[in-house]
């Protein structure tokens, strides 16, 4: 089964981790990722840029509008994901509890779904 890990992180609390803090975790993330490819668990991982380059699209009443950053005003914000596959729930969950940013952020563990054609 495949499962995500939305990486969230409070961007205040980062802000103040120090340079050689922040290399570890980045070099940390690296490691986390090899080990995920090694155990065959790993599908992708990507960061993603800082929430003030994101752009919400809404067609709302037929209408297409574009607003600046993310839609909700929060403290966390998504700053990466990992797509992974795992026997099932408890395993994704070990393999979660791993993850360095863990000790700095919160990951969402969430099971995909699959969207068949209705007849």
């Amino acid at each position: 089964m495949k499962y995500m890990f939305l990486i969230y992180l409070d961007e205040a609390k980062f802000a103040v981790v120090s340079q050689a803090q922040r290399d570890a975790f980045v070099n940390g993330m690296m490691d986390y990722d090899e080990e995920l490819k090694a155990g065959g668990h790993l599908i992708m991982a990507e960061p993603l840029k800082l929430p003030s380059e994101a752009i919400t699209l809404r067609a709302w009443d037929g209408e297409l509008t574009l607003t600046d950053g993310p839609f909700m005003e929060t403290k966390e914000h998504l700053s990466g994901f990992i797509l992974i596959e795992a026997c099932d729930m408890n395993e994704a969950i070990r393999l979660g509890a791993r993850m360095p940013l863990v000790t700095v952020g919160s990951i969402e563990l969430r099971p995909l779904d699959v969207l068949e054609r209705i007849a």
